[in-house]
């Protein structure tokens, strides 16, 4: 292995394996020099050059030309209305993204990972992103590796390196002097077995993991919630660039000045540009992931907030979810189904020398009446993996050694060839009526609701001081341990909840079928069809996608077909949700949407996850999928609205260029409406969201929002026509008059539609937001005035007679009353074709 940072660190300079570890202040002045023990960029951008970030934006360097332009051409208003938007949007932005940065580190802070360092001489957990290169830490299974060390010690340690070395199965490691990768271990490695004492060699960017992510450098591959506002960017850019290229061309065909021209689509571009998206976007997360973590539910990773509320499917493992994971012994049986003291006395060897991450059927075996049979010493150990499913101990006493078994039962009969009924002085020949007998047993537990382990043996040459997986053959099945892990009360309300709410819930478990069945049953969870481990593997990816419908469980599968079965879920057009909490649930948990785990969870499925449950209740899930669809919905108020509101404007500005001798608005004056708009849907990210847009998974859909827009965006640029009848028909406004007076039915408009389409039913029963009330109302109030004030005079509007203001105030009613209308059409027609 590699030097690292510090010239000699992983050779361990300045620093031995000695029993107080570092002093406090001298890891503070390591934590200094070597920085944290992290692979994100250390620390964060000042507020300057984010701030200079922001102006490096197109749509910003466009809006500094057009300043420029404005004021070197004497147009003073026009330069202080565009860096008003400028100001507004970025420092918007800016704010807002600090916040939520702060939020989302706040509440990654309570998952973080700790890892147990020997300082001052005493051992405590500390943050992982503490540590520093002369460090001693201690790992056991389930550990994941927080950097690069020697081991001092190392006992059964066995490590999964697949992220560096791409290579599935575990590998052992020692402690010895020597310096080869067989002693030291690396960050993004987890423990599977065993334990050890590390001392930190090298942290953060200076580990082998931290120098492959430099050379790589690659961004993430794009969430669901990515991809939505990406594709809504490109569809308001598109529309964007062919309205203002024609508005522009108009113009000019018409003979009007170029610089006008000119100003008039640059405003007009501004006009049409959804700016507050992104601070719409991450006030609304972090105010989701606040809300979540509420109602105990910890956020990770913001974008993951969409994709809980989109999620039509959730993947979850059966113990310690739908059932207490309070195991407890209830039998021990032979072969031929009789009670057997000696198989639970075998049990408890294995058990108790084993050194892997102990399951809960370890700690019933070991918690069960009778102590540990004395006499007894560790020699070796095969560890547990989800491939055999089994774990095996060679141990001494009296002069023999023993190869003891343990696994699941399928998997373990299978090695037999030889048992020893209770009773029995020697072994008898497993013969296929014996077999047959013991299959029985084992069905006859499964089907009562037990879970059991099967359990071996075999007598070894004494000599023998290491064993491998070849030895587990030829064994004498000693019996079975059978095991009574009773259903969560708490599930079957959650189980309906997560139903009412449009989840299917499948279970993914290493479990048999039969006890599976009997949990399902025992909730009320319908268990329409199963599918075992080895039926899975003799399914291609086709077949496995036409059993998917149909199948509740999916039943003594490995790790890797776990994964299997999300990725075929998210083929098949589904949002995947998994819950797991163990070694082996890291797959799932990265190949599905949304990776859910829970605070006692191994680091291993915590780091894997994207949010953390407090609680390991499906109730607490079923509150965060409620939260995640009410930020999904606030977001989305902000696009149908803008879209809408939009592309009506594009069809008026369209026409008005064609029929009108003069502008129909002055480039400053679309401007001041755009920034007294942005102003009014500040508050959107804090408003109430109806409780019918809870009861189905909500998810980005660009067909929906290109629809909506094409209703209500001809039925907006309609009632402007009608508006410019009006003034110049009725009211025979001239150049000034039409623009104040078309500024006000604009603004009008476009605010106060904001209360119909926050809700899909009636606007008078669902309330809004105090903070949006206030906003919108303000803004109105703001509009309105606007053309009475010196500052009105300025940006070119005249007073408007009170007539023209009633018949506005007329027209603006009779607009929300064809919205209304028109929405609930829309609506209507969307839900009877999703039906």
């Amino acid at each position: 292995m590699r030097h690292h940072a510090g010239g000699d660190a992983m050779s361990g300079d300045a620093t031995s394996p000695e029993a107080t570890g570092l002093g406090s202040a001298e890891a503070a002045a390591r934590l200094a020099q070597y920085g944290p023990n992290s692979l994100e960029v250390a620390g964060r951008e000042s507020w300057v050059v984010s701030l200079l970030k922001r102006f490096s934006n197109p749509l910003v360097v466009i809006l500094l030309f057009a300043a420029g332009v404005s004021a070197l051409t004497g147009e003073a208003a026009s330069f202080a209305i565009i860096a008003g938007v400028i100001g507004l949007s970025v420092l918007i932005d800016l704010v807002q993204e600090r916040r939520a940065e702060d939020a989302a580190a706040a509440l990654r802070q309570r998952v973080a990972l700790t890892v147990q360092v020997l300082r001052d001489g005493q051992w405590g957990e500390r943050p992982a992103a503490a540590l520093v290169p002369g460090d001693v830490v201690r790992l056991a299974a389930g550990s994941l590796v927080p950097a690069d060390g020697w081991l001092l010690e190392a006992r059964d340690l066995f490590v999964n390196e697949a992220l560096l070395t791409g290579e599935a199965y575990p590998v052992e490691k020692t402690a010895a002097a020597a310096e080869d990768d067989a002693h030291a271990v690396f960050m993004g490695s987890s423990v599977v077995s065993g334990t050890a004492r590390v001392l930190i060699a090298a942290t953060g960017h200076a580990t082998r993991l931290g120098e492959i992510a430099r050379s790589l450098r690659r961004e993430p591959p794009p969430t669901a919630f990515t991809l939505g506002i990406h594709r809504f960017g490109l569809l308001i850019l598109r529309l964007t660039v062919l309205m203002v290229l024609f508005v522009l061309l108009g113009n000019l065909l018409l003979g009007r000045p170029v610089l006008d021209s000119f100003l008039f689509a640059l405003a007009l571009a501004v006009g049409l540009t959804p700016e507050l998206l992104p601070m719409v976007v991450s006030v609304t997360l972090a105010r989701g992931a606040l809300r979540m973590a509420q109602r105990q539910v910890i956020v990770k990773r913001l974008s993951a907030i969409h994709d809980l509320g989109a999620m039509d499917v959730l993947c979850s493992d059966k113990t310690g979810t739908l059932t207490e994971a309070q195991v407890r012994v209830v039998r021990q049986l032979d072969g031929t189904g009789a009670p057997s003291e000696e198989v639970l006395d075998w049990a408890k060897v294995n058990a108790g020398f084993e050194t892997g991450l102990r399951s809960p059927l370890d700690e019933a075996i070991l918690a069960a009446p009778g102590a540990m049979p004395a006499g007894w010493r560790k020699i070796d150990e095969v560890p547990f993996d989800f491939e055999r499913r089994r774990v095996s101990v060679l141990a001494e006493r009296e002069g023999r050694r023993f190869l003891v078994v343990k696994g699941a039962p399928e998997d373990v009969l299978a090695l037999c060839v030889a048992h020893r009924p209770a009773g029995a002085a020697v072994p008898r020949a497993l013969d296929p009526a014996a077999r047959a007998a013991a299959e029985a047993v084992f069905a006859r537990l499964g089907e009562e609701g037990f879970r059991a382990l099967g359990i071996a043996w075999r007598e070894v040459d004494v000599t023998r001081a290491h064993i491998d997986t070849a030895d587990e053959a030829e064994l004498v099945f000693a019996g079975y341990v059978a095991f009574l892990d009773p259903p969560k009360e708490s599930a079957r309300p959650a189980l309906a909840e997560l139903a009412a709410l449009g989840v299917v819930v499948k279970v993914v478990t290493g479990d048999n079928e039969r006890v599976t069945r009997r949990v399902c049953t025992e909730l009320g969870l319908p268990c329409e069809g199963l599918l075992t481990g080895p039926e899975l593997a003799a399914l291609d990816d086709e077949a496995l996608s036409a059993r998917l419908g149909r199948t509740t469980a999916f039943c003594r599968v490995t790790p890797a077909q776990k994964a299997r079965v999300i990725r075929a879920f998210r083929r098949a057009g589904h949002v995947v949700g998994y819950l797991g909490d163990g070694i082996n649930d890291a797959p799932s948990l990265h190949a599905a949407d949304v990776g859910l785990s829970v605070e006692g969870a191994v680091d291993v499925a915590k780091d894997a996850a994207a949010m953390i449950l407090l609680r390991h209740e499906l109730g607490v899930l079923a509150e965060g999928v409620r939260e995640g669809r009410r930020t999904f919905a606030n977001i989305m108020k902000y696009v149908m609205m803008g879209t809408s509101s939009n592309f009506g404007n594009m069809l008026s500005m369209a026409a008005a260029v064609l029929l009108l001798p003069f502008l129909p608005m002055l480039p400053v004056q679309i401007l001041a409406n755009n920034l007294l708009y942005d102003l009014s849907e500040t508050a959107i990210p804090f408003d109430r969201v109806d409780a019918e847009a809870v009861t189905r998974p909500r998810h980005w859909d660009m067909r929906t929002v290109r629809d909506f827009m094409l209703v209500l965006g001809p039925l907006s640029s309609a009632f402007d026509l009608l508006t410019f009848g009006l003034l110049a028909g009725v009211f025979g406004a001239g150049a000034a008059l039409f623009q104040t007076g078309w500024f006000i039915e604009s603004m009008a408009t476009q605010v106060l539609v904001i209360f119909l389409i926050r809700t899909r039913g009636n606007p008078f029963a669902s309330r809004p937001h105090p903070l949006l009330v206030a906003s919108s109302l303000g803004v109105l109030a703001v509009a309105v005035a606007l053309p009475f004030t010196p500052f009105g005079a300025w940006l070119g509007f005249v007073p408007p007679p009170p007539a023209l203001l009633a018949a506005l105030a007329g027209l603006t009613v009779a607009y929300l009353g064809a919205v209304e209308l028109a929405k609930r059409w829309f609506h209507a027609r969307h839900r009877s074709l999703a039906g």
